[in-house]
């Protein structure tokens, strides 16, 4: 069968996430910088075919494929090794430390926003001829997300933060479904079938993705947008690095380890 119990697979989980807190730096970065490059052309391409077609939903459909390449080539997203990382922790894997698991996210974060931010120029290149021209539709609704979710929130305050934070929550809860759907099948059309469903979900829904993000709102600081590095940081990318990990962890990776490996014991009949 090309489906895999959860015992089996979430097995397989742990052993990933132990797997990446034991790779090398250089094959971490190299990983993490072509996953965020790779899932900020989706995120361009998602954005394109919504106002080409006027339907954002379309564009939510088919933006799942960016994620289905980065994890069929073994690439590393953030909101993956927030979910993964710690369980081989709460394993107890041997040479498993807090120290790891925190260098890992580091240098992931490091490769994701170098190649998401490599893409975001070289998107703004493209749409601007060079910055000669005006973006056009496409570089003027990168931009507008990009105010709109930063300084629409600081609006709101406190209040603003929080719906952030909850948005991260739910978007990686999505997205670590997603991660825990390329092991839950041995054949690559169940992998993807698997991935893109919830992926889709949340890109829909409009959900925070912190890696996403890292395209999205540097580009729109290129092409001219009305707001700062600094709204951005305070008003979007912290709180959703942290409703990301909040989210996953909590929501998938906790949920399904507690209950397929250290599960409650069974009353004998």
């Amino acid at each position: 069968m090309s489906y895999l119990v959860p015992s089996e697979f979430v097995t397989k989980m742990v052993d990933a996430g132990e797997s990446k807190i034991f790779m090398s730096t250089r094959d971490t970065l190299i990983r993490s910088y072509m996953a965020g490059a790779i899932l900020a052309l989706a995120a361009a391409f998602a954005i394109s075919v919504a106002v080409q077609t006027g339907s954002p939903l379309i564009g939510a459909i088919l933006f799942p494929v960016g994620f289905c390449m980065l994890y069929l080539m073994g690439f590393d997203l953030l909101t993956g090794v927030f979910v993964l990382c710690p369980l081989a922790l709460i394993d107890k894997r041997p040479g498993v430390t807090v120290g790891g698991v925190l260098r890992n996210w580091g240098l992931v974060f490091s490769g994701n926003f170098a190649g998401a931010l490599t893409v975001a120029f070289m998107m703004a290149f493209i749409f601007s001829y060079g910055f000669s021209i005006d973006p056009g539709a496409i570089g003027q609704k990168i931009a507008t997300i990009g105010e709109s979710r930063t300084l629409g929130y600081a609006e709101f305050g406190t209040a603003g933060w929080f719906t952030i934070f909850i948005r991260g929550m739910l978007c990686n809860w999505m997205v670590s479904m997603g991660v825990v759907g390329a092991m839950i099948s041995t054949s690559v059309s169940g992998k993807v079938i698997s991935m893109w469903m919830p992926i889709m979900l949340f890109f829909a829904m409009g959900f925070e993705h912190s890696v996403v993000n890292m395209f999205l709102f540097p580009s729109g600081i290129i092409m001219g947008a009305e707001f700062s590095f600094m709204d951005y940081l305070v008003w979007n990318e912290i709180p959703t690095v942290l409703g990301n990990l909040v989210g996953g962890l909590a929501f998938t990776g906790l949920t399904l380890y507690t209950t397929h490996v250290k599960t409650a014991a069974k009353r004998s009949l």
